[in-house]
């Protein structure tokens, strides 16, 4: 089933970023996204995501146009569909890390999974405050509270910057298991291209176009 369809979008800030580029993602997809910094990788996934409206073309999320669809409906779609993560936590300072699955289970009505907590590796530090936790622990607690949410779509911008190789790896193998087990999908957008290249499909923004490599 496709979940999003992009067709020929276009944006310039102070120069153009980039210009009739296409996406499709279905059930199950793993998409990476590479290029060198300021190709607008990271536009291009906030356009696909509905944080930035492109100067040209469409998206489309579950079959619809999302410039098309009522106010209501889009923020349903973000609320319980679309799950964002990015380098940066943005989780809230004041409150612990637990609390901020609690937020993510009171807004998706999802209970929190006590083993994707065992299995990002931050059961002991459930209890401290945001701000008292490592770069890695709430980066892990970032992830923790978007599949919390259940999402059908993970957008993930620099998902593993601030882990280490073996945690990346594992993240990253809990992503997929998650898109397979959930007909989920997933885009990033990461410097790694070793990482990159774990996921189905593999794509590059590069001199204005998205070109498929893998």
């Amino acid at each position: 089933m496709n979940l999003l369809s992009a067709k020929n979008l276009s944006h310039t800030f102070e120069y153009q970023l980039f210009s009739d580029v296409s996406l499709e993602l279905n059930e199950g997809d793993t998409i990476a996204i590479i290029g060198m910094s300021g190709s607008g990788k990271s536009t291009l996934l906030h356009i696909l995501s509905t944080l930035l409206k492109q100067d040209v073309g469409s998206v489309e999320l579950f079959g619809e146009d999302i410039e098309k669809m009522s106010q209501k409906k889009l923020s349903e779609i973000k609320r319980h569909d679309l799950g964002l993560i990015f380098q940066s936590h943005y989780l809230f300072n004041g409150f612990s890390a637990y609390e901020n699955l609690e937020v993510a289970e009171i807004l998706s009505q999802n209970r929190i999974d006590d083993a994707l907590i065992e299995r990002l590796n931050i059961k002991e530090p459930m209890h401290q405050k945001v701000t008292q936790l490592s770069g890695g622990q709430q980066q892990r607690v970032s992830i923790a509270r978007v599949l919390t949410k259940q999402p059908r779509i993970i957008f993930a911008d620099e998902p593993t910057g601030n882990l280490d190789s073996e945690t990346a790896d594992e993240v990253m193998q809990l992503f997929f298991e998650y898109c397979e087990s959930k007909k989920a999908a997933i885009i990033l957008v990461t410097h790694d291209n070793a990482l990159a290249h774990k996921c189905s499909k593999v794509y590059k923004l590069e001199d204005k176009k998205l070109h498929q490599i893998k």
